[in-house]
């Protein structure tokens, strides 16, 4: 009789036990669920890009620079309902991101462009990171959506300045300066030969 009782006990209290662990689950489920939307809710509001070019050279790279056509589009381009569309759209932005700096038309491969566009890359390539991690940091991700739009903000202006300076026209004489400021275009410093005769 001992012993059934015991068992009895043992039973009820195992069975318990197993109620509260599973009730203690599906409250955490339902945390991360509310966790993982209110974190969808934030990255969709403030996920808010300007891809609108904001000068006439802008507007024209939009026509002439493939690229940079299609960056902008891939920023144009909102995601909808889930946060793995949005991880897709970081992925491919990234990607978009990264042919700018491989194909730079000429008269843009300049240093202040490469620079920019390089921080441009690693703050494209920074939300993508942060967007795919298990727990999504949502107000480093917004961060980075300004970040994102201040650098297009700036590599549009330095394209413009790019593209005034050069319809300034030449001054006479200025080319002649020019290449005689050009290092390249130097004659290397030549040893005078102990051989020749010396002429003074």
């Amino acid at each position: 009789m001992k012993f059934k009782f015991i068992y009895l006990f043992s039973l009820v209290f195992v069975l318990n036990s197993c109620k509260n662990d599973t009730e203690k689950r599906l409250v955490e489920t339902e945390k991360a669920a509310k966790k993982k939307e209110l974190i969808f809710e934030n990255i969709n509001k403030g996920w808010v890009f300007n891809a609108n070019p904001i000068n006439a050279t802008s507007q024209a790279n939009k026509l002439s620079w493939n690229e940079w056509r299609l960056f902008l589009a891939e920023l144009e381009q909102k995601p909808k309902k889930t946060i793995g569309a949005f991880q897709k759209k970081s992925t491919e932005l990234s990607k978009k991101a990264m042919a700018l700096n491989d194909f730079t038309p000429a008269e843009f491969n300049k240093p202040q462009i490469k620079a920019r566009i390089s921080t441009l890359v690693t703050k494209v390539r920074m939300l993508d990171l942060f967007i795919h991690l298990s727990d999504i940091p949502d107000q480093k991700v917004l961060v980075l959506v300004g970040e994102i739009n201040e650098q297009l903000v700036s590599l549009q202006n330095q394209m413009d300045k790019i593209v005034q300076k050069s319809r300034i026209p030449l001054e006479e004489g200025e080319s002649d300066l020019l290449k005689m400021l050009d290092t390249a275009r130097a004659i290397p410093n030549v040893k005078p030969d102990p051989n020749l005769p010396h002429v003074e």
